[in-house]
């Protein structure tokens, strides 16, 4: 038999620490255990800037050398907006990014725990790894480590987090994926869909019972994947669905999304299908989706939920400090929370989704929805504010570091609301535009997350609001080319 574990101790991975004990025990296990599964290739992946997996795929046999001597894979591919464009001039003498220059390599880190056999292609299987610059040192923009270093924070408070995922999207009928040369444009022209479900009948039995063979087939796929399915529910709109996951810790969770996230994709493509985690498509009659985070904080120490109120029912330092971080680091949280052009669309009032930042007991139409009673041991707060298209890494990181110094700081709670929509508040950012102009404002992410990381994000994404706006829309042809 062949001590994987020894082997790989000696190689390079391991040799500069990239690689602890507990990884070395996995992966040499894993590797025996792939001795009689009949796996044929893995996917070696990586969530980028915008929560999307990247990677090479290798043959089984090349496995142990991942763990020997990890993967190299373009630096540019961290270096794209969402048209997958470079937007760094990474060629010239000023690329206006370090360690980057050249579109060199980055150095692919895999971890063993996040090995999947994937049940719609069960030949194949999925590693996620960190991206690494070649010397092994942190990129101070990779997204799993930097949710790992606010994981860090919390944990030096003797606390710790537990987040509930409420995931909604869109799944259609495929019509045409506009796959002619001309369609294939960067990026590429959208698929033609037509609806599974004709919509608003919330929670309806009968539409459920339509949806069945789909909802099935994704619920079972998650099961599969050792995803913590909850529920499967019908939503609001037109081929809407949501699903729901019982709480794990943000790093867990984080890569349970970007799983969820893909595997929907790519089963339903194999059926004929179209899922869409966009916040509001552009079809007829459709409604926007969210991501509903919920949220409690637990002693490390004991595990106690810190967000119980006490007999009387006041709400404890903890759950009101963590609320009035998430709302006074609201609009500068944006970039993180909401990163797409399309995400602020759906910041409408009477939508059953916030437009201002506040919170509420039991409400949803408050950006926070507090739901915490006496000797409930599930209390939590509930944030409404994400769109799905979220890199879970970087927005569950906003959500530690600003409930982190809420509660540090003794921030005041404001009052809770009762009529969300019927108040002065604070309004969240309009647009992409301002989120942009207030995430690169932010004085606390330039503390938190650094001035490198802040300067990067906003590049990228100002990039991609320089191509939206610069766009003539349909509006604009209607309005002017018949009047002028």
């Amino acid at each position: 038999m062949i001590n994987h574990r020894n082997r790989i101790a000696v190689g390079t991975l391991a040799q500069k620490g990239l690689l602890d004990a507990e990884a070395l025990d996995k992966a040499a296990e894993l590797l025996q255990q792939l001795v009689t599964r009949e796996i044929e290739t893995v996917r070696v992946l990586f969530a980028d800037q915008h929560g999307v997996l990247r990677g090479k795929t290798i043959v089984v046999s090349a496995l142990e050398s991942l763990f020997l001597e990890g993967l190299g894979a373009p630096s540019t591919l961290m270096l794209k907006d969402t048209a997958h464009k470079t937007v760094f001039p990474i060629w010239s003498e000023e690329p206006g990014i370090a360690g980057m220059a050249g579109a060199g390599d980055l150095l692919l880190v895999p971890d063993p725990s996040t090995f999947r056999v994937l049940p719609w292609s069960p030949h194949s299987a999925w590693i996620f790894c960190d991206p690494r610059y070649k010397s092994g040192e942190l990129i101070p923009y990779s997204p799993r480590d930097l949710l790992k270093t606010a994981i860090a924070k919390l944990a030096d408070q003797n606390m710790a987090l537990m987040v509930g995922l409420e995931v909604e999207f869109h799944v259609f009928q495929l019509e045409d994926p506009m796959l002619a040369h001309a369609d294939c444009s960067m990026p590429g022209q959208p698929a033609k869909t037509q609806n599974l479900s004709p919509g608003y009948q919330f929670l309806t039995e009968t539409h459920y019972a339509a949806l069945e063979p789909v909802m099935d087939d994704l619920r079972r796929h998650c099961q599969a994947l050792d995803l913590p399915i909850r529920s499967m529910e019908v939503e609001m709109g037109p081929s809407q669905f949501e699903f729901t996951f019982d709480p794990a810790d943000p790093l867990t969770h984080a890569d349970n999304m970007m799983m969820f996230r893909t595997m929907v994709k790519e089963v339903c493509a194999q059926q004929g299908l179209h899922a869409t985690f966009m916040c509001k498509p552009n079809v007829e009659n459709t409604c926007a989706s969210g991501w509903h985070l919920h949220q409690s904080v637990t002693s490390r120490k004991t595990g106690t939920n810190l967000m119980v109120p006490d007999a009387t029912g006041a709400i404890s330092d903890i759950a009101a400090g963590w609320i009035a971080g998430l709302l006074t680091h609201a609009e500068e949280s944006c970039l993180l929370t909401t990163p797409t052009v399309n995400g602020y669309k759906r910041y409408q009032p009477h939508q059953l989704a916030p437009d201002s930042v506040q919170w509420g007991r039991d409400n949803r139409g408050a950006m926070v929805r507090a739901l915490m009673s006496p000797g409930d041991a599930a209390s939590r707060v509930e944030n409404r504010v994400a769109e799905t298209t979220a890199n879970p890494y970087y927005f569950f990181t906003s959500q530690i570091l600003s409930g982190l110094h809420g509660v540090q700081s003794g921030l005041e709670l404001p009052a809770a609301v009762e009529t969300p929509y019927d108040n002065d508040a604070k309004k969240l950012p309009k647009s992409l535009y301002h989120a942009i102009h207030a995430f690169n404002a932010s004085d606390f992410y330039r503390q938190e997350l650094g001035n490198q990381f802040v300067d990067y994000l906003v590049n990228i994404k100002q990039a991609e609001w320089d191509r939206y706006h610069q766009t003539v829309s349909q509006w604009e042809q209607a309005e002017y080319f018949g009047l002028y």
